[in-house]
């Protein structure tokens, strides 16, 4: 499919040491050691705002990559995503230091509870002026679930049910407790807000309950952007219906493609318009003024990959421990409740499947999604290409060297793709949604079913007051 849409930016980062390629902390101008310092967020933030980008995606993980030889041990001494802090809190800093940039913050609703984090996200979007998303996950890894007391993680679909339940009593808070025109601020007649305004909430599901008021007044946005990263059967059907955003990979256009078709049908079947939703495919970037130098700076990157980092994260992400595989020996199928999808393109979805040796291999097989090196005409050429062939609205830039690779990106493939008319020369005003959907003003579209839980819809809940 050939399109000319406006290409969307992220640049995919994560409050850690190292984030998907293990070992790269320990290049000499890596600054990631720095991640648990605020000096280290806003340059990041100002770069990314240079350079025009839709926002910051900020990855998280609950709990610790221990699945690769039933231990934590290489995922905490090669910096596999530990340690991490929490994501939430490095966001305000940003937004003081930015005007536009938008933060897709990563949360597990399977350890939050509808009540306190409504009022989370609320806060967040008061202090960022309209400008967070949230990217909803449900959980996968064994320690997250032990380390919240827990004896085990839910099943993969019933954590999607689960997710459903937890969306619907996020809508109602978001969208129906307070009217708008509730909060007065009225001086002079000793009134803030209108109680006869604000309605209480009541929720009663199959996993959370809730009887009361949203703790806060109405964001510019009241419900954040939604992101989604699950590309599973189920995961897709709960994207369809709630994601304005998803995050997927694919090592092949192929397989990226077919992520993307199923992605959009399965809004289809939800009644929303199929490009209702933004796909951004993650990818790996490196980047110089000529092909031999990109080309240079790849293999040095690659000297420092730590192979059992990789094998460490995915370990964790699949679920299935690969201390046990050969060098040369292929991944086999294996139904697991971690990333189910993951599992499926890993083993099903290539020309072969993938091997040990596949997984520490600083380029395309090793990314699983596109790995594209060269001269910026080069770079631009190849990301206009995949757009093209897997109908992506963009990507999201997976950090290697920070703030190099991002820089090098900012200063030198920017310019050249606006130079061909597939990227901004200037921020739109307004919230984070307006920004990715021009027109659609600053709230959920009618066609989301969370619109519907906003007060005076024909869909909403009863009014309980």
């Amino acid at each position: 499919m050939t399109t000319r849409r406006e290409l969307r930016l992220n640049a995919f980062q994560m409050a850690s040491p190292g984030h998907t390629w293990a070992g790269l902390w320990r290049h000499p101008r890596d600054t990631g050691s720095a991640y648990n310092s605020l000096d280290y967020w806003v340059d990041l933030a100002r770069t990314a705002e240079r350079g025009l980008f839709d926002g910051i995606f900020l990855a998280d993980v609950l709990g610790q990559y221990d699945v690769y030889a039933g231990t934590a041990d290489a995922a905490l001494s090669r910096a596999a995503q530990a340690p991490n802090l929490d994501p939430f809190l490095v966001v305000p800093a940003m937004a003081q230091a930015t005007r536009h940039l938008g933060f897709g913050v990563t949360a597990n609703l399977t350890y939050e509870y509808p009540y306190p984090f409504a009022r989370r996200i609320t806060t967040l979007d008061h202090l960022t002026g309209g400008r967070v998303g949230w990217n909803i996950v449900t959980g996968y890894l064994e320690s997250g679930a032990r380390g919240m007391g827990q004896d085990t993680t839910r099943a993969h679909d019933t954590r999607y049910e689960a997710g459903d339940d937890f969306l619907e009593a996020a809508y109602k808070l978001w969208e129906g407790s307070w009217e708008a025109g509730a909060v007065r601020r009225d001086r002079a007649g000793g009134v803030f807000t209108d109680p006869a305004r604000v309605h209480r909430i009541r929720h009663d599901g199959p996993y959370y309950r809730i009887d009361g008021r949203h703790l806060a007044e109405p964001s510019p946005q009241r419900t954040p952007v939604l992101y989604q990263a699950g590309t599973s059967s189920r995961g897709k059907i709960f994207a369809g219906r709630h994601a304005e955003a998803v995050f997927l990979n694919g090592q092949t256009k192929p397989l990226a493609a077919k992520a993307v078709r199923d992605l959009r049908e399965a809004a289809r079947a939800a009644g929303r318009d199929p490009y209702d939703i933004r796909m951004f495919l993650g990818a790996t970037v490196i980047v110089a003024p000529t092909r031999a130098e990109a080309l240079s700076l790849r293999d040095e990157y690659a000297r420092y990959i730590d192979v059992e980092g990789q094998l460490a994260l995915v370990s964790g992400w699949t679920g299935i421990d690969l201390s046990a595989l050969g060098p040369d020996e292929a991944l086999a199928y294996v139904k697991t409740n971690a990333m189910q999808s993951l599992v499926e393109n890993l083993t099903q979805g290539g020309e072969r499947p993938f091997t040990r040796a596949d997984f520490a291999e600083f380029g395309p097989r090793g990314a699983r999604a596109p790995f594209i090196v060269g001269a910026p005409s080069e770079v631009a050429d190849e990301l206009v290409a995949w757009a093209e062939a897997t109908d992506a609205d963009g990507f999201n830039l997976t950090r290697a060297v920070a703030p190099e690779t991002l820089e090098a990106f900012v200063d030198l493939v920017v310019p050249e793709l606006q130079s061909r008319g597939v990227f901004k020369t200037r921020y739109a005003e307004g919230t984070l949604r307006e920004k990715l959907f021009p027109g659609s003003g600053p709230h959920l579209g009618a066609s989301h079913p969370g619109a519907g839980f906003r007060r005076g819809t024909p869909q909403a809940f009863p009014a309980a007051s």
